[in-house]
């Protein structure tokens, strides 16, 4: 058995066994509760939920399974007793059209996760569904072309590693564990902005799933529309997978210390 083919198969097993009706000799036509778009109840036919886990190369993660609050984890301690009613915890763009589909299909709340850190809550809800990019988070850097690609789950301290690898940097955080894709979509004010610019200053081109499940790339030359809204609006216009940055050369060496000044008399009495 390929493992591909196994891994499906116990997701499917999985699903099974948590959701009702998804066992055997169940009702097929049992559902779970989850919330729509407007916050009005849903019910989600079980073996649609099952079909969709089986799409995905990543997985879904249900109220009850084991790995579900680690996966829904977000920093806003505010807002973390919400509970999703699946998180789709993506490994592709291919994932996540999947996941985009299936939830404007039925009208299903959406959040987006990458870091966690959106300070009003939006990376997760009650009874919606959680996009997590978490497992997303490929980076690469290339002091060739000063461009560095990297995955929409990449976390800022993913970003400087893979540029200051390579003598580089581009504009990141102040906190290591921020989610590179709502940093960037937000503007991304960071320790080198002074002389790098803001993150969107230097964003090249990004890959964003919309909400009709296309996949479109936005750069100046193609979609500049989407590409000018994006550098600074928010997660408003889609999920963005992958993000294009340029880099700037770095001395990674540096040089610092404490410098103490004697206080003289006159100093004292100013």
């Amino acid at each position: 058995m390929h493992r591909r083919t196994f891994c499906k198969s116990t997701l499917a097993a999985a699903v099974a066994a948590t959701l009702p009706g998804c066992g055997s000799g169940s009702d097929s036509s049992s559902t779970i509760a989850a919330i729509s778009a407007e916050g009005a109840e849903l019910s989600l036919e079980s073996a649609a939920v099952q079909e969709f886990g089986e799409s995905l190369s990543g997985r879904i993660f249900l109220q009850g399974d084991d790995g579900y609050d680690a996966a829904k984890l977000v920093w806003n301690g505010m807002f973390d007793s919400k509970q999703p009613a699946m998180i789709a915890q993506c490994a592709s763009t291919p994932d996540v059209v999947n996941a985009v589909n299936f939830a404007r299909e039925r009208n299903l709340l959406l959040s987006v996760k990458c870091g966690g850190h959106s300070l009003p809550g939006k990376s997760t809800s009650d009874g919606g569904m959680m996009i997590d990019l978490s497992q997303m988070r490929a980076v690469a850097a290339d002091a060739e072309s000063m461009t560095m690609r990297a995955d929409g789950g990449c976390l800022l301290g993913d970003l400087d590693v893979a540029a200051m690898a390579q003598s580089t940097i581009t504009t990141t955080g102040i906190v290591s564990h921020t989610g590179a894709g709502g940093f960037t979509l937000g503007g991304g004010v960071g320790r080198t902005d002074r002389s790098t610019g803001l993150a969107v200053d230097n964003l090249l081109a990004a890959t964003v799933v919309t909400a009709s499940g296309e996949v479109v790339r936005a750069s100046e030359d193609e979609n500049p529309d989407l590409f000018w809204g994006l550098r600074g609006g928010g997660g408003n216009f889609g999920v963005a997978t992958e993000f294009v940055y340029r880099l700037h050369p770095f001395n990674p060496t540096v040089y610092g210390g404490t410098v103490f000044y004697k206080a003289t008399r006159e100093f004292l009495e100013f």
